[in-house]
C-alpha cells in the first residue's frame, strides 16, 4: 500500500537504510537532473528486485 510521507522522513528512512530512495523518473537524463544524494533510478531499482526483501520500504520521489 502506497502512502505519501513528508520528505524530512523519507530522509531520515534513507539515511537510517530503512528505505531505499528511488528516482520515480523512467528517463535516465531526467533522473540524472533529479537525482538527491543516495537516490537510485528506476533502472537500478529493477537491477536490483530480485534481491531486495519483500518487506523492502521504498521511498519514490519526483518533483
Amino acid at each position: 500500500m502506497a502512502e505519501k510521507i513528508d520528505p524530512q522522513t523519507a530522509r531520515k528512512d534513507a539515511q537510517s537504510g530503512k528505505a531505499l530512495l528511488v528516482c520515480a523518473y523512467s528517463d535516465e537524463e531526467r533522473y540524472k537532473s533529479m537525482r538527491l544524494e543516495g537516490a537510485m533510478s528506476l533502472k537500478e531499482l529493477r537491477a536490483k528486485e530480485a534481491e531486495l526483501k519483500k518487506d523492502q520500504e521504498i521511498v519514490f520521489y519526483c518533483a
